[in-house]
C-alpha cells in the first residue's frame, strides 16, 4: 500500500493544485519512483489511499500496468491518518501480511526488504516490522528504540520511523472502518508486547515534507543525472 492521502499543508502553495505525491524530483514524481521500486522488488498488487486532488493521482497512475503493477484505489472523504487508512483498505488489500510506504518519502531501500519481513510476519507472531533510519534535523529526538531486532517506545538510541514498513492485518482489524486511527498508538501496544521488529537503514532517506526538501532533493538528484 502506497498512503497518499495527505493534504501536504507544509508545501503549500505546490499542493494547492498538485497533490503531494505527484510532485517532481528529478524529473519524475514521488510516488512513480515508488511504484518503480515495488515492481523491482517483485511486488504486483498495489493499493493506493487519496483524498485531496485524488482524482490527479487516478490520472496520473492509471491501472499501473505501466509498471507490470495492479493498482487498485481506496479514496477517503477525509483523511483518515495512517491506521485509519489503512484499516479502510484492507478488503482491497486482500492479504494477511502486507508493507506500506508513504508516497512522500525518497528513500534509496530496497523494497525487497519489506518482502522479506513480510514473510517473518507470515511465520510467526509478530504485528509489524519497521525501517527505522538516522534522525533527521527535524526530528532530533526520533520515534522509537532498536533493541537488538526489537522496536521498543522507550530506549536511550532512539531512532525515526521511515514511513516504510510491513504490517499484519490483524493490527488493524478491531479499529472502525471510515474513522481516523493514528498508528503509533496500536505500534506502542504491540512493542509492550515484544511483537514489533525492526531494522536500522543508514541509506540515503528525505522526507519530502516542504518545499525546501524537495528543492534541495530535486537539485541534488539533477546535479547526479548530469554527472
Amino acid at each position: 500500500m502506497i498512503l497518499a492521502a495527505g493534504r501536504g499543508e507544509r508545501m503549500r502553495p505546490l499542493t494547492d493544485h498538485t497533490p503531494k505525491p505527484l510532485l517532481e524530483v528529478g524529473g519524475k514524481s514521488l510516488i512513480a519512483r515508488h511504484l518503480e521500486k515495488l515492481a523491482a522488488a517483485g511486488f504486483r498488487d498495489i493499493t493506493i489511499n487519496h483524498a485531496h486532488l485524488g482524482e490527479k493521482i487516478e490520472s496520473a497512475v492509471g491501472d499501473g500496468s505501466r509498471w507490470g503493477l495492479r493498482v487498485r484505489y481506496s479514496p477517503e472523504s477525509q483523511a483518515l491518518e495512517t491506521a485509519g487508512g489503512i484499516r479502510q483498505a484492507l478488503g482491497l488489500i486482500g492479504a494477511p501480511v502486507f508493507a506500506v510506504v508513504n508516497a512522500d518519502v525518497f528513500s534509496d531501500y530496497d523494497y525487497g526488504g519489506l518482502a522479506i519481513a513480510m514473510q517473518g510476519l507470515l511465520a510467526g507472531d509478530m504485528q509489524a516490522h519497521l525501517v527505522l533510519i538516522d534522525n533527521p534535523a527535524h526530528n532530533p529526538r526520533g520515534d522509537f528504540a532498536l533493541d537488538g531486532t526489537l522496536a521498543r517506545d522507550a530506549g536511550d538510541a532512539r531512532l525515526t520511523f521511515s514511513g516504510m514498513g510491513a504490517y499484519n492485518a490483524r493490527l488493524f482489524e478491531s479499529l472502525d472502518v471510515g474513522e481516523k486511527h493514528a498508528l503509533a498508538p496500536l505500534l506502542r501496544n504491540q512493542m509492550a508486547r515484544g511483537r514489533v521488529t525492526a531494522e536500522h537503514y543508514r541509506g540515503r532517506w528525505t522526507d519530502v515534507g516542504t518545499p525546501a526538501r524537495l528543492a534541495e532533493l530535486d537539485s541534488q538528484l539533477q546535479r547526479e543525472q548530469r554527472s
